[in-house]
């Protein structure tokens, strides 16, 4: 299982590491097999990092995407930027995968990213992060996403993410204006992030 907290620090990051790797082992298991993808689908993985949904799913066709260069990417990559314009045609993709992703993106910007990613996606797949849930899950702070920005940042070095990021996570009714309906992840009776799919075929 991949190191989910692999740029992070500390002894709690090391911990929750793979407690971490086997939850989203399990929410793909549930939740990615909503998709249907058949075979010889064309995957976009937005948002990559290091290597995203391949850790998952190796025998797919997957190309990965992110903002930064990510030279060691098991397979084909594009820097590029969603909430300007990707270098790809409209639906091209039978399935754009977001995984963790829309929360680091500007609130202002969203309605820019989400418009992309349904443009060059015929399906997609977008996890985040549940704004309901009480631990932050970058920081691994909790009640740190209910604070002001400012009492925010002081608090965000007592954490696991090392620099400082102003991550905005989502509210259910958010998600669901940008991708339609969203799913719960629960961890027992809380909800832990929302996962909306749209399986290429409707």
């Amino acid at each position: 299982m991949p190191n989910v907290y692999a740029t992070a620090r500390g002894p709690l990051a090391r911990l929750a590491s793979p407690l971490a790797a086997r939850a989203r082992a399990r929410r793909h298991a549930r939740f990615f097999a909503l998709t249907r993808l058949g075979g010889g689908a064309q995957v976009l993985d937005l948002g990559c990092g290091r290597i995203g949904l391949r850790a998952l799913e190796p025998d797919l066709d997957i190309t990965g995407v992110d903002l930064v260069e990510r030279p060691d990417y098991p397979g084909p990559f594009v820097k590029a930027d969603a909430t300007l314009r990707l270098p790809f045609a409209d639906g091209e993709f039978d399935l754009v995968y977001c995984s963790s992703v829309i929360e680091h993106v500007a609130p202002q910007r969203r309605e820019a990213f989400a418009a992309e990613l349904r443009r060059v996606g015929r399906g997609w797949f977008v996890q985040t992060p549940a704004f309901s849930f009480p631990v932050e899950p970058h920081a691994l702070l909790p009640f740190a996403h209910w604070l002001p920005v400012a009492l925010r940042k002081r608090y965000w070095r007592l954490g696991a993410a090392g620099g400082w990021e102003e991550i905005s996570l989502l509210r259910r009714g958010e998600l669901q204006r940008l991708f339609g309906p969203a799913l719960a992840e629960r961890a027992g009776p809380l909800v832990k992030s929302w996962v909306c799919v749209s399986p290429p075929d409707g």
